[in-house]
């Protein structure tokens, strides 16, 4: 781990840009081989300091509403597609002018709104639940459980309403592998192929840990090229978390530690407002230098500075007793984290800083009271 990361001021994001890069040339080949158009899903990453960097890679962004839409057009200027659960009347016009790809989650949307996007010369889309599930334990993530309000099911596809519409937008994956893209693919081809055959573009939406080493990328082009040649359809993929992946940090501080059934220590990051996640998933993120519970010969419960009681990150283990002051290095922080936290408590955001090729740290935000104040009346 880079030296530099023990000497900065905390707590504090790190983006590694090297890893960005290498995650982005993953991406771009898949892009260059196939011919499909990668997007970066900004709810998973939007520090658009680093938009002019990958906009040189990707075809452009993904957008969940009016504030990402603004931002993708404004910061890397190339395709923007915005899906929206709804949309406000009161904002439309604004979105369209950002987007080119408007994408809707259902018919009384698109009635709603058809004549204004048509008459702006843009795109529609219609989303689509295949209604295939391929996550466990996760309900929270998953578009196609039984619960969710994302998608058209083809029980309410209206197939005599699709003037405009020229293209179809699933997103049912999380973190998963292209064997679950595929079977995903079967279930679209079976409820909706039909329809397919009268569109020019689909949209895969993300989910996919393309940039994963174990991710199998082979099998990813062959669900491309199918949709290509099979339907003549263009090839939307937009991924959040394999454009940033593994290509940030967390670094934090051991303010104190106190003793219960196992040591405790606190620190100056919080799970429920730096890495919410961790509480709504869950998940243990990753540490340097650290183990499972009672793996190595100490063993400390880390927590945070606030008033809640669950507000822990995990159980983790250690070569050597923790000492008041020291730094941890928690991994896989650029993605979700910065754009989920908040300021519960009054806890002050983690500053965000940039990591170059040569290993060289610079902050370039802070936050502080009036980040704070400003978000409240």
């Amino acid at each position: 781990m880079n030296k530099n990361l023990y000497n900065i001021e905390t707590p504090c994001y790190v983006i590694d840009k090297a890893k960005l890069i290498s995650n982005l040339e993953i991406l771009k080949a898949v892009q260059d081989r196939t011919g499909c158009k990668i997007l970066l899903a900004q709810k998973a990453f939007s520090a658009f300091s680093m938009y002019p960097l990958i906009g040189k890679y990707l075809s452009g962004t993904a957008c969940s509403g009016l504030y990402e839409a603004r931002l993708g057009f404004e910061c890397m200027g190339k395709e923007n597609h915005v899906f929206s659960a709804a949309y406000r009347s009161e904002e439309m016009d604004e979105i369209i002018s950002y987007c080119g790809h408007i994408i809707f989650n259902s018919f009384s949307q698109l009635d709603l709104y058809r004549e204004k996007v048509l008459k702006a010369g843009k795109k529609i889309g219609l989303r689509i639940n295949p209604e295939h599930s391929t996550q466990e334990g996760h309900e929270i993530y998953d578009p196609c459980s039984p619960k969710s309000r994302l998608g058209i099911t083809l029980k309410n596809f209206q197939s005599d309403n699709l003037d405009g519409v020229t293209g179809l937008h699933f997103h049912t994956l999380c973190e998963q592998n292209s064997d679950d893209l595929e079977s995903t693919l079967d279930a679209v081809e079976e409820k909706f192929g039909q329809y397919l055959k009268k569109m020019e573009w689909i949209n895969f939406g993300g989910g996919h840990h393309i940039t994963r080493s174990d991710y199998d990328i082979p099998r990813l082009e062959r669900c491309i090229k199918r949709m290509q040649d099979k339907y003549g359809l263009e090839v939307y993929l937009e991924p959040g978390e394999a454009v940033a992946l593994n290509a940030g940090y967390l670094v934090t501080k051991v303010l104190d530690i106190t003793e219960n059934d196992i040591p405790a220590a606190i620190l100056d990051t919080s799970a429920a407002c730096h890495m919410p996640d961790v509480l709504e998933m869950p998940y243990r993120p990753p540490l340097f230098n650290s183990g499972m519970p009672d793996e190595k010969q100490y063993t400390y419960r880390l927590g945070s500075q606030t008033c809640l009681a669950g507000d822990m990150i995990g159980e983790y283990s250690f070569d050597k007793p923790l000492q008041i002051g020291d730094r941890l290095i928690f991994e896989d922080m650029a993605i979700y984290s910065m754009v989920k936290n908040n300021t519960f408590n009054g806890m002050p955001l983690p500053s965000i800083a940039v990591m170059d090729e040569k290993g060289e740290i610079e902050i370039i935000k802070k936050f502080g009271y009036e980040d704070f104040k400003e978000r409240l009346s």
